[in-house]
């Protein structure tokens, strides 16, 4: 049974949350500030935690990055009121792993948790034996999240090591963006969005900027 930490001040939606998750069989607990959801994620084995941003004792954002400064990998889903892009994009660089915006329905909030779960038992589950993926000069090494061109170390935040993860276990194939959103994302994100083109200029910037060519109405395409 899969143990669920909800981080949410207003009590109204933590215990929607809370009654919604464990009728679906999920274990719960509820951490009502910034400090208690981050002494409770590292204090306990919980497998998701859906986090909000706007939190007294260290907002979300601190919450998100003390977690993973201490090396805590566990999913988190962002669940807020804060839907501009430049939020979104923040909580992505500071790893999240999905991001949820209020008012919401729990029917789709249940299918993102259990997507998220789903991720992460399959990778606990993939090849041992996988270590790094390379292509050309590029190699990044799964077990220690780093990444490298040639010699040189480049720093990724979560989501640019999940998508070029994805661009090196298809080197040379044409990706669309729904493609890379339903493999990094998890989900269709929004037909609207342009936050695989922002991510992908992230990558770019960090990587020689001719190795991932725009392919012209169909995606993206990681090239020697």
């Amino acid at each position: 049974m899969s143990r669920i930490l909800i981080a949410e001040d207003e009590p109204r939606i933590a215990a929607f949350l809370e009654k919604g998750l464990r009728a679906n069989g999920f274990t719960t607990a509820i951490a009502s500030d910034g400090r208690e959801a981050i002494e409770k994620a590292l204090g306990n084995n919980f497998d998701l935690l859906i986090l909000d941003l706007n939190m007294p004792n260290q907002d979300g954002f601190q919450v998100l990055q003390e977690l993973r400064g201490q090396g805590e990998r566990l999913p988190i889903i962002i669940l807020t009121a804060r839907d501009d892009l430049e939020d979104k994009v923040t909580g992505f660089e500071e790893g999240a792993d999905d991001y949820v915006t209020k008012p919401f329905r729990f029917a789709e909030l249940l299918a993102r948790v259990k997507a998220r779960l789903r991720h992460q038992t399959t990778a606990l589950g993939s090849n041992k034996e996988e270590r790094t993926l390379s292509f050309g000069d590029i190699t990044i090494d799964l077990y220690s999240r780093e990444a490298q061109v040639g010699d040189r170390p480049i720093k990724l935040s979560a989501k640019e090591f999940q998508l070029l993860e994805v661009f090196l276990r298809h080197p040379g194939q044409v990706l669309s963006r729904e493609q890379l959103l339903d493999q990094v994302w998890g989900y269709d994100y929004d037909p609207g969005s342009n936050i695989v083109d922002v991510y992908v200029g992230y990558l770019r910037k960090k990587l020689d900027h001719s190795q991932i060519k725009t392919v012209r109405g169909m995606g993206y395409q990681l090239c020697t």
